[in-house]
């Protein structure tokens, strides 16, 4: 099972990103596939999560901005971005799990992709 997070980078407050989640040794019917993010000196927070049997989730902070969908031909999960603040810079990660839950459990991780917002 491998998690590759790519499309993180520097943006003006305001603007968009796009985050990609390309995962193999699975298909996105066998996991539920999360969003989480982690800014310095703060604990990793989830921010998205879609599951085939659970259907799309958002923390509060981001609905209305942030968008995940999923792509299972290409065996991929993508966030979408709009709207970002200063406060939304952090590492973000993707996790894989039997159900959309908590960090804690959540079974295997990407490596993170960073995102900078400027004010």
């Amino acid at each position: 099972v491998q998690l590759v997070e790519s499309g993180g980078g520097l943006v003006q407050a305001g603007g968009s990103l796009r985050l990609s989640c390309a995962a193999s040794g699975f298909t996105l019917d066998d996991y539920a596939i999360g969003w989480f993010r982690q800014a310095p000196g703060k604990e990793r927070e989830g921010v998205s999560c879609v599951s085939s049997r659970d259907g799309k989730y958002s923390a509060d902070s981001v609905k209305g901005r942030f968008t995940i969908t999923s792509d299972n031909a290409k065996n991929t999960v993508y966030l979408q971005m709009n709207g970002l603040k200063p406060e939304d810079t952090a590492v973000y990660y993707c996790a894989a799990g039997d159900y959309c839950s908590h960090a804690n459990g959540m079974n295997y991780w990407g490596k993170g992709t960073l995102v900078t917002v400027s004010s």
